[in-house]
């Protein structure tokens, strides 16, 4: 018997066809290897990729629901490192990735924002089938990587509560058995330098061992002008060991062990007001119109320990074994991850407008699934069980000084504490001074998760042309969820209190020495002596129903209603609070179609979906301190869509791609924290998004072919609503504008040759240098006046020198 996984890494070395679009491929050589599909006749056939989308082996333009591919050659062509490095180049998908250990996830108007261990992710991050949670293990460096397959619209029959908005399913390269190996290195602008490198071994004849590292290193291209301080490097170090095994029986069992080490400062907040002279204030009401280009404005930040650290340890089994009737899998998953973060909240480097936070967070998982599926002349069928543990521990942490504590005081109360005090004891000789003492808030959450789900799914043959797909899971979610927020830290303040108490001065200020020690942000009561817990249970059934009809081989329609669900969950800092879970009915119809006469390939679907209790993380003003926080807030939503692709092989040399999703995506209900009724108003996703490009071959260049790749990708102006400009999406000034449409192009000129074992090539990402504006964070403007934003990435460049044997 074949392993299961050679046949995996043999369509890994298919070529990309529309890499712009990262959507479907056309085969590279004569050959597409899958179970039960036969190979296509035409090389330059389009869509012949095998997917695994719906639980079993299918070629792409076969499966009715929306779905877009990338491949490692898309990966390797754009120089991409993690999914975040190709945002733009899937419309209708947005992947942030400047804060690595807590990304940020976008699928046809859904995002995963909360970055609280209490909620979920209504888009399912998975590797290898095993679901990767929503925040420090979900987006890792690409490694070793065979395709990226991106499910639009709800995934919940098959891939679970986690996928009520879509699915991220990324599949690896298994060992086989071939002696093979290769290796990359990247030199660049900005101090690039990226190393990759492979072997695959055939130890026996029926065990094959795979090993696999990236490491990816940079200087940075932001620097602070006060310290030096280099900050958006990279310091990321991953590696993967796999050992396959044809096992008695036909049984074919792979064990990988994953690891990925990263180590790198925290994003920067640039300042966008012109400060004072020192210990002036700014305002807290600033006006916009004065604001600083961030894009060239210098940046300070003192965050003290700024850094930003994962240690991610990943092991999964996976056996499969066949019966005459059908085959049976099994995957088993342990994950283990522990991240710090800990960047600037203010965008200055003065202590008395300090303020940062940390985020950290513990997380322990494990997951069984267990499936069982078979196909004859009646049916294509899938069932299964699964079960998924996960223990997360979390601190969120707020930092500050005395010095910028009463600037808070003195913005939101009108008084301060410890100036008045420390001038006092100052006249008086004290040599005691209650100012540039550091103070800590802690808010500490605990999370256990259990989940169980049985779940089937069968595709009936009506007729040779028409097929009809139900299926359903039925899932129940337990939660265990607790809140603690003990008394701040401040060591060095509560020394000085203790001698001013200890020498009888302290009284005389006529202020109890309590209010020197109460948490001014986290200072709820019942959960300040002990941990609050809370637990929750939530069942649903969520079904799916899909109709297919091919009028031709060539031509396919589809229609489909599915159900999403996603469990509810609690708000990290706001004891007691919870969320009932979210739903979402979505209605979609489609056509899937391949011209061959003209090498054409056009797909296009229409779809409504309504989502009801959305979860999403929102900047909301705290009545007890006066400090902004962002916290969880619900919202139903609507929205209807329109996708379309196009991929045509003009020549054998010439071939060009493009594809365009629209969406109109509107609040039913949602009321702001301002009390500002949004029913009816956009939700903020721009109404179009578009990728497109062309690749050409040059032949018979110094016994080899170069390919050039010109690739680019659009993102139209955000929507804005009413409460856009307060969230830091949305703001027009006279040096920038924020939420305005974007535009990158990423260029690859790369030569090969089947005789030769090395390769060359120079890349550019961001070719035109388009530089903008991607959010003003606003949570310290209304108490310390210190609006900061972020910006994404110049042009990239650099040359590619790659080995392989």
């Amino acid at each position: 018997m074949m392993m299961r996984s050679k046949l995996l890494g043999r369509g890994a070395r298919c070529a990309l066809f529309g890499a712009g679009a990262a959507t479907l491929l056309m085969c590279a050589s004569p050959e597409v290897f899958a179970a039960d599909t036969p190979a296509p006749d035409d090389e330059s056939e389009l869509g012949a990729i095998v997917v695994t989308a719906q639980s079993r082996s299918q070629i792409v333009q076969d499966v009715p629901i929306p779905i877009q591919i990338v491949t490692g050659k898309l990966i390797e062509s754009l120089a991409a490192t993690d999914l975040s490095k190709m945002d733009g180049y899937v419309p209708g998908l947005v992947v942030g990735g400047d804060q690595p250990t807590q990304p940020n996830y976008g699928l046809r108007g859904i995002y995963v924002t909360d970055f609280g261990i209490g909620t979920d992710s209504p888009i399912g991050i998975y590797e290898d089938g095993v679901y990767a949670g929503k925040s420090g293990g979900a987006l890792l460096m690409f490694n070793d990587i065979q395709r990226v397959e991106v499910l639009k619209g709800p995934q919940g029959t098959l891939f679970g509560r986690n996928s009520a908005g879509g699915a991220i399913s990324i599949v690896t390269n298994a060992p086989d058995f071939n002696l093979e190996g290769n290796a990359k290195v990247r030199f660049g602008n900005y101090g690039e330098r990226y190393v990759d490198g492979m072997v695959n071994i055939p130890i026996t004849s029926d065990l094959a061992f795979r090993i696999s590292f990236v490491d990816n290193q940079s200087r940075g291209w932001l620097r602070d002008a006060g310290d030096g301080q280099y900050y958006e490097k990279n310091d990321d170090w991953g590696s993967r060991a796999q050992l396959g095994w044809n096992a008695p029986g036909d049984t074919v069992v792979n064990l990988t062990w994953e690891n990925e080490r990263l180590n790198q400062p925290a994003r920067p907040a640039i300042g966008v007001v012109d400060l004072p002279a020192a210990s002036g204030l700014p305002s807290i009401t600033p006006d916009t119109n004065d604001y600083l280009d961030p894009r060239t404005t210098p940046v300070y930040n003192d965050t003290v320990g700024n850094r930003e650290t994962r240690n991610f340890d990943g092991i999964t089994l996976r056996v499969e074994h066949p019966f005459s009737f059908g085959a049976l899998t099994s995957i088993s998953a342990y994950r283990h991850f522990d991240t710090y973060n800990r960047e600037s909240q203010d965008g200055t480097d003065r202590i008395y407008l300090y303020f940062d936070d940390v985020n950290i967070e513990r997380n322990t998982s494990y997951s069984q699934e267990f499936k069982l599926s078979g196909k004859n002349d009646i049916a294509d069928w899938v069932g299964g069980v699964s079960y998924y543990y996960d223990d997360a521990h979390q601190t969120s942490q707020l930092n500050f000084y005395t010095n910028s504590i009463d600037t808070i005081l003195q913005n939101t109360q009108g008084f301060m504490l410890y100036t008045p005090i420390s001038q006092a004891l100052a006249a008086a000789g004290v040599p005691i001074t209650l100012l540039g003492d550091p103070w800590s808030e802690d808010m500490i959450n605990h999370n256990i998760s259990k989940s169980e789900a049985v779940y089937g799914d069968v595709i009936w043959h009506l007729t040779d042309k028409l097929n009809l797909t139900t299926g359903a899971r039925f899932t129940r979610d337990q939660r265990e969820f607790s809140w603690y927020n003990p008394e701040r830290t401040a060591t060095a303040l509560d020394a000085s209190l203790a001698e001013l108490q200890a020498a009888g001065i302290f009284p005389e200020f006529g202020v109890p020495i309590q209010d020197f020690q109460q948490n001014i942000v986290f200072n709820t009561a019942i959960s300040e002596a002990a941990p609050l817990v809370a637990s929750n249970k939530w069942t649903d059934t969520s079904p799916r129903a899909v109709l297919d009809y091919k009028f031709t081989p060539n031509v396919m329609a589809y229609v489909s209603a599915t159900r999403g669900y996603q469990a509810g969950g609690y708000n990290f800092d706001d004891p007691g609070s919870h969320y009932e879970p979210e739903t979402v009915w979505s209605y979609e119809a489609g056509i899937k179609s391949y011209i061959p006469d003209y090498r054409l390939l056009f797909n296009a679907s229409v779809y409504y979906y309504k989502y009801s209790n959305l979860q999403s993380l929102t900047l909301v003003s705290d009545a007890s301190s006066g400090l902004p926080l962002y916290e969880v807030t619900i919202s139903d939503q609507q929205a209807k869509g329109l996708e379309l692709e196009t991929h045509w092989q003009a020549t054998d040399a010439l071939r060009a791609n493009l594809a365009a999703a629209y969406i109109d995506s509107t609040y039913k209900d949602y009321v702001a924290s301002d009390g500002t009724n949004l029913a009816g108003q956009p939700t903020g996703e721009p109404l179009w998004s578009l990728a497109g490009g062309l690749d050409y071959t040059l032949r018979n260049v110094a016994g080899g072919a170069v390919d050039v790749s010109l690739q680019d990708a659009f993102r139209g102006k955000y929507r804005c609503n009413a409460d856009s400009v307060v969230q830091g999406n949305c703001l027009v000034t006279p040096t920038f504008r924020l939420g305005a449409a974007t535009n990158r192009t990423d260029l690859r000129i790369g030569w090969s040759s089947p005789t030769a074992p090395w390769t060359i090539a120079l890349y550019s990402n961001n070719l035109f240098d388009k530089r903008y504006v991607t959010s003003i964070n606003n949570i310290s403007t209304s108490t310390l006046g210190t609006p900061n934003a972020s910006i994404n990435a110049p042009r990239f460049w650099g040359v590619e020198l790659g080995a392989h044997f």
